[in-house]
């Protein structure tokens, strides 16, 4: 006989006793209990990737699966993507939604309640501000900005406005990540003097493609958007934007956002670093790929206490990314599970009576290396039944949380305020501008500008706001 855990037992215990349907996803196909008032129509912009089913967890994905949500619209200069996206939708129970080219169309829909923005980064500034000066709430993914007078604008934009404005760092969003962040900041391992966030994701080279007419289909003007118009390349399009200089904020960006900005919130730190510095390049490729495939950066803060990223697109070996924090009573790590070692404490397995899970870090994979002596994994988290239940429809909670408080109308209850959103996507842009100067440079938090510095300061926006009539303005 199979045995099962006694904290496992009573989790389904707990659930079916509140009335929850274990084999079944309990907010698909949801509308009938719902009145017409209570659903959140959202238009999802950017369905190529994440914005579409993503493997069941993008934005249509969520939109549709949530009980108080569905897509009415659908937004991208690729027409052809259309017709999966609809599909995915309606087999996941959902209404046909229309279909509109241009962003700018959305605007004036008194239909649409919000907007979520899964377009190439570079866009979303602009839609953000757009959105919000049309009435609609907006969920934005990250990196929320190209660049940080974009980010500031964001947020200048969501509070005149009184718009929600979550920031897709959806990782921040995870039970144990919440926990570990509530730990550090009560002092599990002292005063933390250090954080790091290493994401090793090997990519393919891109190599070397000629320039080509425009694909039937796809509206070249608008999927260049603020960025500097240039004739049409495979790869400048679809995923491969993510690696020039006027599209792209690197893997800094693109995956290191999500650990930074945990590390930023564990730390604490509501304010921007006064230094940093970078190193790194393009290794191993030939290609005509211009951002780095390796970047390290530091940053320090006015109390001393420092932050380090790095990002490798490269093949590694061993574990793909992880979190670390050194204090002043031991360090932890944050994976899968959550892994404190403080210094005087016995070894949590004496208190479990059984092996601790490996951290994603790695911490434990050498012979001889010390044992955690506190370990947090979702099985020692108290039982939520909203969560199981919108884990069982696999639905992301950073979804139902803005949605939530979309109808609250409660900035305060945000996972990821735009605020968070833009101080953690900035670290990325001080990191790149670094990389790019070549220099430690020395930021003004106050002002968001480099100290003495006129190089450095070029990169915090683009002339004029970008490529008219798509430039940021200068005022929101």
């Amino acid at each position: 006989m199979k045995t099962v855990k006694r904290r496992t037992f009573i989790k389904k215990s707990m659930l079916v006793s509140a009335g929850v349907a274990l084999g079944a996803p309990a907010y698909i196909k949801g509308y009938a209990q719902q009145q017409p008032s209570d659903i959140v129509n959202v238009a999802v912009a950017g369905i190529n990737d994440r914005g579409g089913l993503y493997g069941g967890s993008g934005h249509t994905a969520n939109y549709t699966k949530i009980k108080e949500s569905r897509v009415v619209a659908l937004c991208d200069p690729v027409d052809y993507l259309f017709p999966k996206a609809i599909k995915d939708i309606e087999d996941l129970g959902g209404p046909k939604p229309k279909t509109v080219e241009d962003f700018r169309n959305l605007l004036d829909d008194k239909e649409i309640d919000a907007i979520s923005i899964a377009s190439p980064g570079y866009w979303h500034a602009l839609m953000s501000i757009w959105a919000c000066q049309a009435g609609k709430d907006v969920y934005v993914e990250k990196p929320v900005s190209w660049s940080i007078d974009e980010g500031r604008k964001m947020v200048q934009a969501a509070r005149k406005y009184n718009r929600i404005m979550q920031a897709g760092v959806n990782r921040r969003s995870n039970r144990v990540s919440l926990k570990a962040i509530e730990l550090l900041r009560d002092g599990v391992i002292g005063d933390i003097y250090m954080g790091r966030y290493t994401v090793y994701r090997s990519r393919d080279s891109i190599g070397r493609v000629k320039d080509s007419p425009v694909p039937k289909g796809v509206n070249w003007d608008l999927f260049r958007g603020p960025a500097p118009m240039i004739p049409f390349n495979e790869n400048h399009f679809l995923y491969k934007w993510h690696w020039y200089w006027d599209t792209s904020t690197t893997e800094f960006g693109n995956n290191g956002i999500h650990g930074i900005d945990r590390v930023r919130q564990a730390m604490n730190k509501n304010e921007h670093p006064v230094k940093v510095a970078c190193c790194g390049g393009f290794y191993a490729y030939d290609s005509d790929q211009e951002v780095p495939n390796l970047e390290v950066a530091t940053f320090e803060y006015a109390d001393g206490s420092i932050i380090e990223l790095e990002v490798r697109s490269l093949p590694t070996p061993g574990d793909t990314q992880g979190l670390l924090w050194l204090g002043t009573k031991g360090y932890a790590m944050l994976g899968n599970s959550f892994e404190a070692f403080v210094t005087g404490e016995k070894p949590v397995a004496a208190r479990t009576g059984q092996n601790p899970p490996v951290s994603a870090t790695g911490g434990r994979g050498s012979r001889g290396a010390p044992e955690p002596t506190l370990v947090i994994t979702n099985e020692d988290l108290p039982v939520d039944t909203r969560r199981d239940e919108l884990s069982k429809a696999r639905i992301e909670y950073h979804f139902q949380n803005f949605i939530d408080c979309v109808k609250s109308r409660k900035v305060e209850d945000l996972e990821a305020d735009i605020l968070e959103g833009h101080l953690s996507t900035s670290l990325c842009h001080l990191g790149n501008t670094a990389y790019r100067t070549g220099r430690k440079l020395t930021f003004d938090g106050k002002t968001e500008k480099y100290v003495n510095d006129k190089e450095a300061n070029t990169y915090l926006a683009r002339p004029g706001g970008g490529r008219k009539p798509f430039n940021i303005p200068d005022k929101v």
